[in-house]
């Protein structure tokens, strides 16, 4: 599976164009652009899927740096305080990890 089996290929490229310059990246205003807080939640467990590179059931703090590469391949790293703030914000247990109910919530915020 892929994002743009998701969401829209014009509106994935839209919003990685926006926040293609280091430090610019806010994951509210990424994932209304790409229209995932438009989704149902079954749809945004699809994309959190798709970001879980190891299947491990978690966004790990690695996989998160290369979120916008979930995307599109051309998509960049987020930097260290990019991916730190984010997940901050997403992580509400505090065990290091962004589980598939954390990321939805994150999504409808």
């Amino acid at each position: 599976m892929t994002m743009d089996s998701i969401l829209s290929a014009d509106d994935i490229k839209k919003a990685l164009d926006h926040f293609k310059a280091a430090e610019s990246f806010d994951h509210n205003k990424f994932f209304e652009m790409v229209g995932l807080k438009a989704k149902s939640d079954e749809e945004i467990k699809k994309a959190f899927l798709v970001m879980d590179a190891d299947n491990s059931g978690f966004i790990e703090e690695e996989e998160l740096k290369f979120v916008l590469k979930c995307f599109a391949p051309d998509g960049r790293d987020l930097t260290d305080k990019e991916t730190k703030a984010f997940l901050n914000a997403a992580d509400k247990d505090g065990d290091g990890k962004i589980g598939v109910d954390e990321f939805t919530a994150l999504v409808h915020e």
